[in-house]
């Protein structure tokens, strides 16, 4: 028995927008937006919040795992997209104890917890280790849920604009998991402050004009190169911490290893950041330095500025209270040393064939943020079951990665039988019933305002209205209440 993952359950909001559409609205290639950003990416409809995408994924989670509520002893949301700074997963709680009312089955438990926890895309992990970590303390013979939903909303016009999404991913924690096994201690972490990486504070909400559908829209300040070399660094060293617990040569890992998951906030930052890894570990074993000479060269690049580059102990100047001088591309030769390994052999070996699982799937569903890295294992995982792919005790990573920064290196092992509950995952189904928006459509939901397509609910929850009262007796401002839709025709 180890403990690990047993089960995911996926939801998408309706709204759709094709990146091949969106590239003629606004004269982008669309060929290099298919390669590295994707195909598409999702947007909230009206009634709907990242509330409601957790609920939902939960409420199916459950059904489709027949786990019973009475013995989930906790429920983690993970999220960068709340909207109520006091609660968090307790709402989720009350959404789901509402449709298993509905469905005659026993409410969750009231010693259930109901921890948020927050870190820009990596609030989900944080979650799964705090749920495998109470499954092995005070939760023994208990199940752990962790739902990891989020919004990402980016300005029409800038950089970001195509990398958006939403929707939600559960999860089911076991002490004796069915999917995958969780190595916690043979994993790596790793984190350091940084400025204005990319950030969301309150200020962004002041004078935000009313919108029809009466949401915030959570805009984040980034600045683009600079949040790339944040992924790549925080990325190599929680690899590097997880690397030193193993024995062997780091450098073997690479070629070791059965497939990789990494946070993807689009379709080619995997890539950069698993390729940097290895550039990396090139770089500080002995061993790599012959193979690092001869990309250098092949490169037209200095092969001790590469080097000095790589193991440079602050690559970003200064840190602390003062903006980091190098707000841009922190590794520039290393770029050059990425595009020449590109045209060699081992592209295959290292990105193809160890990133490969799933992707292809994940080009439709846009950035996720924290539900981004755990729907790329689900991904996976059904295109094995539909391939008829034997996984059984392969060694997977998966890497998740949150602004700010902070990242975490997981050690996986896909159990035996895997196939009895990687066939419950609804990734299929969570795809169907989408409707893609025309220009003007999109422009208006972006922009809050309503459309004439507004998709019927069914089998989900929905915001029924929100609170107007401020006193002097009762107070709701603000507060969400949600109602669980059956069927469409309500």
């Amino acid at each position: 028995m180890a403990p690990g993952i047993s089960g995911f359950s996926l939801y998408l909001p309706p709204y759709r927008v094709q990146l091949e559409s969106w590239c003629e609205w606004n004269d982008q290639p669309w060929e290099k937006f298919r390669s590295v950003v994707g195909r598409s990416f999702r947007m909230r409809a009206p009634r709907q919040s990242v509330y409601t995408f957790a609920a939902t994924a939960v409420w199916r989670l459950i059904r489709d795992y027949d786990i019973d509520p009475t013995q989930v002893g906790l429920l983690a949301l993970g999220t960068e997209s709340s909207t109520d700074n006091s609660a968090g997963a307790v709402i989720v709680k009350g959404m789901v104890n509402e449709a298993l009312a509905a469905a005659g089955l026993p409410l969750l438990a009231r010693d259930c917890e109901v921890p948020e926890f927050k870190q820009a895309c990596l609030g989900g992990v944080y979650g799964m280790k705090a749920a495998l970590r109470y499954l092995a303390t005070d939760g023994r013979g208990r199940q752990a849920i962790v739902v990891c939903a989020d919004i990402a909303e980016y300005a029409r016009g800038g950089s970001g604009e195509p990398t958006q999404g939403a929707g939600a991913v559960a999860m089911l924690l076991e002490s004796d998991a069915r999917l995958l096994e969780v190595d916690l201690a043979g994993a790596g972490s790793d984190s350091d402050y940084r400025v204005a990486d990319f950030r969301k504070p309150f200020t962004r909400f002041r004078n935000q004009p009313d919108r029809d559908d009466g949401q915030l829209q959570d805009l984040p300040m980034f600045n683009g190169h600079y949040s790339t070399s944040c992924y790549i660094d925080a990325t190599h060293h929680a690899m590097t911490a997880m690397l030193d617990k193993r024995p062997g040569r780091n450098l073997d890992y690479f070629h070791d290893i059965d497939a990789v998951f990494m946070h993807r906030p689009y379709h080619q930052m995997p890539t950069t950041g698993w390729v940097m890894a290895y550039l990396f570990t090139l770089a500080h074993d002995t061993d790599g330095h012959d193979e690092l000479r001869a990309l250098a060269a092949g490169a037209g690049v200095d092969a001790d500025r590469l080097s000095a580059e790589l193991l440079a102990p602050k690559p970003f100047g200064i840190t602390g209270a003062q903006l980091a001088e190098n707000t841009g591309d922190a590794f520039p030769l290393a770029r050059r040393a990425r595009n020449q390994l590109r045209k060699t052999p081992l592209w295959d070996t290292l990105v193809r064939e160890k990133l490969g699982l799933g992707s292809e799937a994940m080009r439709d569903l846009g950035n996720l943020y924290t539900a981004a890295l755990p729907a790329w294992l689900a991904a996976g995982l059904h295109q094995a079951l539909t391939d008829g792919l034997d996984l059984a005790d392969q060694d997977w990573l998966a890497l998740g990665y949150g602004s700010g920064d902070a990242a975490e290196a997981l050690p996986l092992r896909v159990v035996a039988g895997w196939q009895d509950a990687a066939a419950r995952i609804n990734f299929d189904r969570a795809l169907l019933g989408a409707v893609d928006l025309n220009e003007t459509q999109y422009i208006d939901v972006h922009a809050g305002r309503l459309i004439d397509v507004t998709p019927p609910a069914h089998d989900e929850f929905v915001v029924d209205h929100v609170g107007t009262s401020n006193g002097p007796d009762f107070f709701d401002e603000g507060v969400e209440y949600y109602r669980y839709v059956v069927d469409s025709t309500e």
